[in-house]
């Protein structure tokens, strides 16, 4: 019988924060459990670092530019042909998604039998009333419906005094940790298993909104290392150490010099959150356990960009550097049905694009040809297989709008309005702390790597390059023209 498959995303983690990753401080012991009986893959990335363009790669399995969406932007339809959820209810799953999805329109099942939905705090929704999907804020959001009929009908996400986006200002959580929306999304999963079809095999997305902002731990975790020694953020001699018009004390601030306690308490707060989010695991996976499918069941953990966290004196996601673009990323097999070589690391590069074709081969089902990932699980049983040699990540970013290459072990990056690059030796430098861009032992190695990026970029609608060198100055987009309804695209295309 085919394997149960359980994929567990989560929004906007650093891939450096697993204990069995090394780090410091933070405590994570049943994805280090998951890591043990399974594979852990340590130079995975998200090609273009937020959450929509991050979650399209996720659910097609295509790169950025065959899914079409180069930067963040909503309102733009989800139209694709095959998902991987379409493409798993199609090979007999029954097929659920409990938490974050973050498409358009919003209840868009994208091919899952069923969703309960929490995306979070959705601006377009909130601040249109109405999107023109006629879709209400107030029908879009399964959590928020079921905490006011649980607590109170005047609660609302805003309560907290949080902004769903500031990387620099936290407080623990107010209500009972039970009504959390972390351990919501856990509950609803594990009622999914209560009532789903027994004669089929499952495919359950278990979608986290944090630790993406709001940091708002409950007090138990944020206990756990608002008093501990932290680690402090990397800052390469290339970051800016002033802050003239004082943007670190702007509550949604993406970069400045941010006050040392506040600075702590939010940097406490989201470790708080993935520990939060790991005990929450550990309580799935014995319900998996109680039910007798535990080692029946694929698992797959994965987060969909990264968060900066300070470092180089920027927060949040959308940039090219390692804490917004790495990500981490475990297979896992508790019944030992695919043969993994468990235990192991794998350091071949692996992107958002990989996950549909892992689950999917996991599945044994087929994977359709609009797919640019590839399956990692010969990977994850140590054989040696022609694999993609580096990775092109992206993201529109206004004046910051970016193009990158990586294998994981260097990194070269071009902003693609200012002419300006970076290379980073991350075996040498995984902070990524020394611009070696000028450094004439490097300069064999830095233009081998631009070919790659040209490369990369031929036919390219933006026009970045002649096919020879990188043109600087092209007007970036965040979403390309073969996605964008009729109506839009002809309107782009007079406006250019």
């Amino acid at each position: 019988m085919q394997p149960n498959i359980l994929f567990i995303n989560v929004d906007q983690m650093r891939a450096d924060c697993l204990s069995i990753m090394g780090h410091p401080v933070v405590e994570t012991p049943y994805l280090d459990q998951l890591a043990r009986g399974g594979v852990l893959f340590d130079s995975a990335y998200s090609a273009t670092p937020t959450c929509v363009p991050a979650r399209a790669a996720i659910m097609t399995g295509m790169s950025q530019t065959s899914h079409g969406r180069v930067g963040y932007e909503d309102g733009i339809p989800w139209n694709y042909e095959h998902t991987l959820a379409g493409e798993l209810a199609d090979a007999s799953y029954h097929t659920q998604c409990v938490g974050k999805m973050h498409v358009y329109p919003t209840r868009n099942l994208c091919g899952f039998h069923n969703v309960v939905l929490h995306d979070g705090y959705m601006h377009y929704n909130r601040y249109k009333q109405t999107t023109p999907a006629g879709e209400s804020f107030e029908a879009v959001d399964d959590y928020l419906a079921w905490l006011r009929n649980k607590v109170g009908a005047d609660l609302d996400l805003l309560d907290m005094g949080l902004d769903c986006n500031s990387s620099v200002t936290a407080r623990p959580w107010q209500l009972p940790e039970k009504y959390h929306p972390t351990n919501w999304v856990v509950s609803e999963s594990i009622d999914f298993l209560r009532r789903r079809d027994p004669t089929k095999p499952f495919f359950l997305k278990m979608s986290f909104v944090r630790p993406h902002p709001p940091f708002d731990p409950p007090q138990t975790f944020f206990d756990q290392y608002i008093n501990e020694t932290l680690p402090d953020p990397v800052v390469g001699e290339w970051a800016r150490d002033d802050d003239p018009y004082l943007a670190g004390l702007d509550p949604l601030t993406d970069h400045g010099l941010v006050p040392p306690k506040r600075l702590k308490r939010a940097r406490a707060a989201y470790y708080a959150l993935i520990s939060h989010i790991d005990n929450q695991i550990g309580r799935f996976l014995l319900a998996l356990h109680e039910y007798g499918e535990l080692e029946n069941t694929v698992i797959l953990f994965a987060s969909d960009h990264g968060e900066m966290l300070g470092d180089h004196h920027r927060f949040a996601k959308s940039l090219p550097y390692e804490g917004s673009t790495a990500v981490p990323f475990i297979v896992s097999d508790p019944g030992n049905r695919l043969g993994l070589a468990r235990g192991s690391r794998v350091s071949e590069p692996v992107e958002m694009r990989d996950i549909m074709p892992t689950l999917l081969d996991a599945a044994g089902a087929s994977i359709p040809e609009t797919v640019d990932g590839q399956s990692v699980l010969p990977l994850a049983r140590g054989k040696k297989i022609d694999w993609r040699a580096h990775i092109h990540g992206e993201h529109a970013l206004g004046e910051e709008s970016h193009h990158f290459v990586t294998n994981g072990k260097e990194k070269f990056i071009w902003f693609s309005q200012t002419g300006d690059e970076q290379f980073f030796d991350l075996q040498l430098d995984p902070g990524e702390k020394q611009n070696l861009i000028n450094d004439p032992d490097h300069q064999t190695a830095i233009q081998a790597w631009r070919e790659k990026l040209i490369d990369a970029l031929k036919g390219r609608e933006e026009g970045y390059t002649d096919g020879k060198i990188l043109l600087v100055g092209k007007q970036p987009q965040t979403v390309l023209s073969h996605i964008l309804p009729e109506d839009d695209a002809d309107g782009k295309r007079q406006s250019e």
